[in-house]
């Protein structure tokens, strides 16, 4: 076909597209109807969807077809806080805060500034924190089973920097991470900034498929695996003792190195040992104050093997120098006082409160998580579309996200994330009961 004819079935499909005359969701003709309909090679036909793909204005699924997207919706269908307006209902991204923690800023500040070290914070810091930060911090991990000493400790500008400053560290571009099919999307965005491969790893119950990962480190020369063994962010999952155990044995044959991000860790109770506490000579441990205490809060930590302190300092060096000195003071306050831990169980209790909440409004959905998680990972049915939903929560102004930034996959589920963590508790129940409404209505086109 000449390169006018084929460009004017793409240039007709964009401009139906754009002026709403096909709808979001609207599922197109196939590859073969489009081709007799316009009297064009099938392959010919599969260029224009295609391009259609690239342009962001269709979306082509296995085994379904190619349906038009929702284009005007932000990139990330929803986990994105700057496109969440200040009058809309964010259930798209998580910050937890309780009514009391604007009054303990204050007397931490009140008491910070009558200190004798108030001048020291005023100067740059040692790369990975102060000697009494990292006891600080070695202390608080050692009440969550991991037994590590103040030398292995690196205070970080939150849990997402320690995760770069690990990648950048110890990863090279090029390189394979294997990765849970759904995940967190900061390391999506840290894995795309750095030049890594991400290889997904399809789930199996609660954890993931570890005979997959091994046919996958069989097959390529895999350098890492990414785990969020307690509190899988969005699948709620907490791996058990024997997957761990097997986990770490699968790592060592393999010589993986695991980067274990644990930001929710705080809410489970029980949970069997980190991994880092089974394998401390090969795993990095990632973890911050943000969820646990407040997300303006930006001082995280990283535990490491001894080999990789060195290189980890330097890379906090080459990105930031030292972590904040007055937010690094405040935190480790917190830690000495028993702030952190107060804060911690008052919020396991909170988000306790918000996921009944969950199982009154959405029950008999098929809903995935965890009874003390922040987040709930909700499949669709078959005749639901993520992004017709999507939209149409926010045209009622609430935001959601759809699976699209947490799957490493091509073939993307549709599927919603919802945050409980950023609205009070009666917003919470009317902005789910809507959820359901759209869902289901959805389901009845």
């Amino acid at each position: 076909m000449p390169h006018a004819r084929y460009k004017q079935v793409v240039d007709s499909f964009a401009a139906e597209i754009r002026s709403g005359a096909l709808r979001p969701g609207t599922r197109l003709p196939t590859h073969r109807q489009l081709a007799a309909t316009h009297g064009i090679a099938l392959v010919t036909a599969t260029r224009v969807y295609a391009e259609l793909e690239a342009m962001g204005l269709v979306a082509g699924e296995t085994g379904r077809g190619t349906f038009v997207r929702e284009f005007s919706l932000p990139s990330g269908l929803g986990v994105d806080q700057r496109a969440v307006a200040s009058d809309m209902v964010d259930l798209s991204f998580n910050y937890p805060s309780l009514p009391s923690q604007a009054e303990m800023l204050r007397a931490a500040l009140r008491q910070l500034a009558a200190s004798g070290d108030l001048e020291a914070l005023l100067r740059y810091q040692p790369h990975g924190g102060r000697a009494h930060e990292r006891e600080a911090v070695a202390q608080h991990l050692a009440s969550r089973g991991l037994a590590v000493g103040a030398d292995n400790v690196l205070l970080v500008d939150g849990a997402q920097h320690g995760l770069a400053v690990t990648a950048m560290a110890l990863l090279k571009p090029g390189e394979v991470v294997a990765i849970d099919a759904l995940t967190y999307p900061g390391m999506k965005a840290l894995a795309d900034s750095l030049g890594l491969e991400l290889a997904p790893v399809a789930a199996d119950g609660d954890g993931p498929d570890l005979a997959a990962l091994a046919q996958l480190c069989q097959r390529r020369r895999v350098r890492a695996y990414y785990a969020q063994p307690d509190l899988h962010n969005p699948l709620g999952w907490v791996m058990s003792a024997e997957r761990r155990q097997s986990l770490v044995a699968l790592a060592r044959q393999h010589g993986l190195l695991l980067i274990e991000d644990a930001p929710y860790a705080f809410l489970g109770t029980h949970a069997p040992p980190p991994l880092a506490a089974l394998a401390p000579e090969l795993t990095v441990y990632v973890s911050g104050f943000s969820k646990s205490v407040a997300t303006g809060l930006r001082v995280g930590f990283v535990a490491a093997p001894p080999a990789s302190v060195p290189q980890l300092a330097r890379a906090i060096r080459a990105t930031t120098w030292n972590t904040p000195g007055v937010m690094t003071a405040i935190a480790c306050g917190w830690l000495a006082d028993g702030t952190v831990v107060q804060l911690e169980a008052a919020k396991r209790q909170d988000a306790m409160r918000r996921q009944a909440v969950v199982g009154e409004v959405l029950q008999g959905l098929p809903c995935r998580r965890h009874p003390a998680s922040y987040f709930v990972w909700l499949p669709l049915g078959e005749d639901v579309r993520a992004d017709r939903v999507v939209s149409a929560l926010k045209a009622q102004r609430i935001a959601v996200s759809s699976a699209e930034p947490f799957a490493t996959t091509a073939q993307v589920p549709h599927a919603l994330r919802i945050a409980l963590g950023s609205v009070d508790l009666d917003t919470l129940r009317l902005a789910l009961a809507k959820v359901r409404q759209v869902v289901e209505e959805d389901g009845l086109r």
